[in-house]
């Protein structure tokens, strides 16, 4: 795949690669601007704060129960947590699920940890870069909204996360495919639907509402209610 030579791409690369070698490094928080474009979280503020107390509580926890002896990352979104990594041997790994599992406000768990040699830090670097190209290519499709989701890469696999319609989840899928370097997407979405879509739009700077799908400018006046187009239908 050609690399755009465009500054949204430049900046969400950079981004991943400069926030840290954690698989899981996100590209912008819930309601920051980066940018020209606004991001908005689609989880509830106290989903958000939840989600960051379970990967703490939850790395915490791993690193007690598994030590120096694996490595792994805690994803947490919307309460659904992803692990991800090596551990030594599949006793290890069922050990890692039923301890976080115990951790406060965990709702489900997809474990994807591999029973393997952890892997090194050029591999890991690689994912980072991987990460950071996914995320640019969600960022320059205008029919996607980069605040709605979470991307994790590990060993060349990429997870994406998030709350979106199946619209949304397909064409994400899609892109993130495409993205070189990228052995298997996986998909751990929440599903909604096209008109709950519509009603979570957040309100824009002037006070009326803009799609999720198409952010507007920081600088630029919100549009009128009745001039904001909608979100695309699609049928599943």
């Amino acid at each position: 795949m050609k690399s755009k030579s465009n500054p949204v791409l430049v900046l969400a690369a950079a981004a991943a690669i400069a926030g840290s070698l954690s698989a899981c490094a996100p590209l912008i928080l819930g309601g920051a601007a980066v940018g020209a474009v606004m991001v908005y979280d689609r989880r509830t503020s106290g989903a958000q704060v939840e989600d960051e107390g379970i990967e703490l509580r939850g790395a915490s926890a791993l690193r007690q129960a598994i030590g120096e002896r694996g490595h792994f990352n805690i994803t947490s979104y919307n309460r659904q947590v992803l692990l991800t990594g090596e551990v030594p041997n599949e006793q290890a790994k069922q050990s890692a699920e039923q301890v976080v599992s115990k951790v406060e406000n965990v709702k489900g768990i997809v474990n994807e940890l591999a029973v393997m040699p952890n892997t090194s830090l050029a591999q890991r670097s690689n994912d980072t870069f991987i990460t950071g190209k996914v995320k640019a290519s969600l960022v320059d499709d205008r029919s996607l909204y980069v605040g709605a989701y979470k991307v994790v890469t590990e060993r060349g696999v990429v997870y994406l996360m998030g709350r979106v319609t199946q619209r949304e989840a397909d064409r994400a899928t899609q892109l993130a495919r495409n993205v070189g370097g990228v052995q298997r997407v996986v998909r751990i979405f929440e599903v909604i639907s096209e008109e709950e879509l519509r009603r979570m739009a957040p309100p824009s700077i002037g006070g009326s509402r803009v799609p999720l799908n198409t952010p507007a400018p920081v600088t630029a006046p919100a549009p009128a209610p009745d001039t904001a187009a909608p979100p695309a239908g699609a049928a599943r």
